[in-house]
């Protein structure tokens, strides 16, 4: 990848301080579209058809946890001009390496599995494509857009994922603005509480689909890659200060948008299908949307989840190879990862498993990864020496510690719940 221009290199000193500002946007903006991939579709909409605005809370919960996960992340990428995987490849002995590369690995294969099989969905709803090619139609075309990042710039890969951002944006909200959710229901669904097993199991699906291990690692690559691809290059404690400073407002404004059409998709869930027969799927949901809001509220969902699966499984692939090169010190070409890593999905599709419930899942199975994530990446955050004056300070370090404890407890509960609801 071509070295990309620094913020503080294309932004002198006379410069207005917004227009610096707005020189370090960009890297949470591709991480965020990990937090509206298609397994958080698939996650909310059966949130909100099976149980209306009981999880609301959830996801208010897990947009937060994600804006200060996501900033320890960045952070780490700034201030060291590392990545979190290579941070922790030199940390680490050789077998617990490989071990937590292994671990690492199946949960980029879950996040993959429901990129990939969201995209294909998309295209059947759209133009009948059989899953199976509609995967292989995907992944060739996610093959395109890692192609921008290779080959041109850090900031047009930002662009081109910004702009299916934008159109994952418009797709889920659109019906939410022609079916408003009740304000009571909205106002009731901030209480935390469950209702049944089957409710902390979505529960985990969501905040495994919010709070997502490979976005925790790929955005220290995406800051560091953007801001220092020269680490040996020495910054002044000013410019380190001035890039945080630009990645708090990344962060919160990349992460706000990716909230707001999270709770947008589950309330659309709530006050279109909540109740209807079958609507707990993506194919369901479309299908009622369509008949409920008409064909072109339809169609612009579709395109919505389309734009989600492909933006996505790019941002996946790219994760992938951080993780790796971070963890193994090996790289191999994207084609060839992206290739391997398809193979899962159209067997999946190829067996007939339901399309919905394999993306529910394969969320859950990113919940348990979140730990092995986020544990390291709170230490990381916390060490003087690894991020020096930068390290965390306690408020911060409480609700970073508060925010792992939570992911721990809900999985712990949900295995209990799970085994207890067993014969």
């Amino acid at each position: 990848m071509s070295r990309t221009v620094k913020a503080t290199e294309r932004l002198p000193g006379a410069t207005p301080r917004w227009a610096m500002l707005m020189g370090t946007l960009g890297p949470a903006f591709v991480a965020s579209v990990a937090y509206v991939d298609p397994g958080n579709v698939a996650a909310n909409l059966t949130a909100g058809a099976r149980y209306s605005y009981l999880l609301v809370w959830v996801l208010v919960l897990a947009n937060a946890m994600a804006m200060l996960i996501q900033y320890q992340s960045a952070k780490l990428g700034v201030v060291t001009g590392r990545t979190m995987p290579e941070i922790l490849g030199g940390r680490l002995r050789p077998a617990a390496r490989r071990l937590y590369w292994a671990q690492a690995e199946i949960v980029a294969l879950a996040t993959d599995l429901a990129e990939v099989v969201g995209g294909a969905l998309a295209l059947h709803l759209l133009f009948q494509v059989p899953l199976p090619l509609g995967a292989v139609i995907v992944g060739a075309v996610s093959m395109a857009i890692l192609a921008i990042q290779d080959f041109r710039t850090q900031q047009r890969f930002e662009l081109a994922i910004v702009g299916l951002l934008a159109v994952i944006t418009i797709g889920f909200l659109t019906g939410l603005a022609l079916s408003p959710p009740a304000p009571s229901g909205v106002v009731a669904g901030l209480l935390p509480r469950f209702d049944g097993p089957d409710s902390v199991l979505l529960a985990a699906s969501m905040l495994g689909a919010t709070v997502m291990p490979h976005a925790i690692y790929v955005h220290s690559a995406l800051a560091r890659d953007r801001h220092r691809s020269d680490p040996a290059e020495e910054f002044t404690g000013a410019a380190i200060r001035r890039l945080l400073r630009g990645t708090r407002v990344d962060v919160v404004v990349a992460l706000g948008v990716a909230g707001v059409v999270n709770i947008g998709m589950l309330l659309l869930a709530a006050s279109t299908l909540a109740g209807d027969e079958g609507t707990d799927s993506i194919e369901g949901a479309h299908a009622a949307i369509q008949s409920a809001l008409g064909p072109a509220v339809g169609a612009i969902f579709a395109l919505g989840l389309l734009a989600s699966g492909l933006a996505s499984t790019a941002v996946g692939a790219y994760a992938g190879a951080t993780i790796m090169e971070g963890l193994l010190e090996r790289r191999i070409p994207l084609v060839l990862r992206r290739s391997i890593t398809l193979i899962p999905s159209i067997v999946v599709l190829a067996l007939g498993v339901d399309p919905t419930w394999s993306l529910v899942v394969s969320q859950v199975v990113l919940s348990f990864g979140i730990p092995f994530a986020l544990i390291p990446l709170i230490r990381l955050g916390s060490s003087k020496s690894v991020v020096g004056e930068y390290a965390m300070r306690l408020p911060l370090a409480v609700a970073s510690w508060t925010s792992a404890a939570l992911v721990v407890a809900l999985n712990i509960v949900l295995l209990w719940l799970t085994f207890a609801a067993g014969p």
